[in-house]
């Protein structure tokens, strides 16, 4: 199995682990932005969980923008749409799926 194909199977987890979750948490309320945030937050042990997702997103943000960048990556704004609708969990391995297509791609 070549890695891009493990970075495209993480893909997959990563969108639908997430939504398993936050489907059911929508249908339930809604997008009651002002409850998911106040659910996020309800105890210390999920604000470091979500300190620690916001965080990493910002991070990968900023990787994604410089490294897609010098590799002169054209679709480098897919993973930051995947980060801002599903989270780190699908923005990352995206990514690394994009990148390792580009570095096969001029390596040939």
């Amino acid at each position: 199995m070549k890695l891009r194909h493990l970075y495209l199977l993480l893909c997959i987890f990563g969108l639908l682990l997430p939504y398993w979750q936050f489907v059911p948490w929508t249908l339930a309320h809604g997008l009651n932005m002002t409850l998911f945030v106040h659910e996020l937050f309800a105890n210390r042990i999920g604000g470091f969980f979500g300190l620690d997702v916001l965080v990493s997103a910002v991070v990968l943000c900023v990787f994604v923008a410089t490294e897609g960048r010098r590799l002169g990556m054209r679709s480098r704004w897919l993973p930051i749409l995947a980060i801002l609708f599903v989270g780190v969990s699908l923005g990352l391995p995206l990514f690394l799926y994009l990148r390792e297509i580009e570095l096969e791609r001029t390596a040939a």
